[in-house]
């Protein structure tokens, strides 16, 4: 066989048509075995059981990504050797499981050693494969149709497009699933606590200045001492409250404007006289990223922390973002 030579770019255009090829089957042919196999991915969710994701060679390193894409959106998933599995991993399959398939031939050797376990535990089989008429997808309860072309190769024969099909289509079960399910930000922020995406995801009560550190005084309170409170809480800004409930706030730009106005009669003002009464908050729970996005609509650099009853829990500042490394 002579290796024909190719390009970088037409690599990649060999891929992307496969792609592109796969797109089309899944907009008609393949679209309700999508479809099942999402609903026994949802099935295997509400019973408890669990995703295992298995392949051979090149298609098992694709199975690993699958079942890691799947666990980080909210589907638990592991991945099992096919070779180890025949040599005593099987075990850890029970009843209830689903099992993913991954084989470019649907011929591969440990993967129809699996089988005969897979049926007497009774777990459902889903097959990604390019061959539809292998043993393997003959075998599934579900077959999705991965086949290309040709490889992204000299030779035609390192998998190459038929894998990128492979994760390509393993990334929409997943996000299909977590769709389905209604994944949300919030859930995604609680698997994914390190790294600059769990800091990007932190919540807001995790970066809040809290009990001591939050600026705070009473309506009544002379402007004199609101501006030492401002000083010494060094966040440009303090919250109005009574009985710990926030009525008001005063920034640093609202006493500049109140001083171009009334110049030093407004030392003479309570804080209640010179707050404004409806300041922007968060709560506790949400998301910092969330947090970015109110202070960058209202062009505002803190946002008071309150909790359900309106308590005033805890300050937010730009800077506490910033200093995180996320944004």
């Amino acid at each position: 066989m002579i290796m024909t030579e190719l390009s970088a770019s037409q690599l990649v255009r060999i891929e992307a048509a496969a792609l592109e090829a796969l797109a089309e089957r899944l907009d008609g042919p393949m679209a309700l075995d999508f479809e099942r196999a999402v609903d026994l991915l949802l099935q295997c969710g509400r019973s408890r059981g669990r995703v295992v994701v298995t392949g051979m060679g090149k298609s098992g390193i694709i199975a690993q990504k699958i079942a890691a894409t799947l666990s980080s959106t909210g589907t638990p998933a592991l991945f099992l050797h096919p070779a180890e599995a025949v040599h005593g991993d099987i075990g850890g399959l029970a009843e209830g499981d689903v099992v993913i398939a991954l084989s470019a031939s649907g011929e591969t050797e440990e993967i129809l050693r699996l089988l005969v376990m897979l049926k007497r535990i009774g777990d459902a089989l889903i097959s990604l494969s390019c061959n539809t008429q292998s043993t393997l997808a003959k075998a599934s309860d579900v077959v999705l149709d991965c086949s290309v072309d040709r490889e992204a190769c000299g030779l035609d024969l390192a998998p190459t497009a038929s894998t990128t099909a492979m994760l390509a289509l393993g990334d929409a079960l997943a996000i299909a699933v977590s769709q389905r399910k209604g994944f949300q930000a919030e859930d995604f922020a609680d698997l994914h606590p390190g790294g600059k995406l769990g800091r990007k995801l932190a919540r807001v009560k995790e970066l809040m200045h809290a009990g001591e550190a939050i600026p705070q005084v009473a309506p009544e309170t002379p402007m004199r001492d609101v501006i030492y409170e401002m000083s010494r809480k060094r966040l440009g800004v303090t919250t109005v409250t009574e009985n710990g409930k926030l009525v008001g706030l005063i920034s640093d730009g609202d006493l500049r404007r109140l001083l171009e106005r009334e110049g030093a009669a407004a030392l003479t003002k309570s804080a209640g006289a010179a707050m404004h009464g409806s300041p922007r908050t968060i709560a506790p729970e949400e998301l910092a990223v969330r947090a970015l996005g109110i202070m960058e609509e209202a062009k505002i650099t803190s946002l008071v922390v309150v909790d359900a009853a309106g308590g005033v829990v805890g300050m937010v500042h730009l800077h506490d973002l910033w200093q995180t490394g996320a944004f």
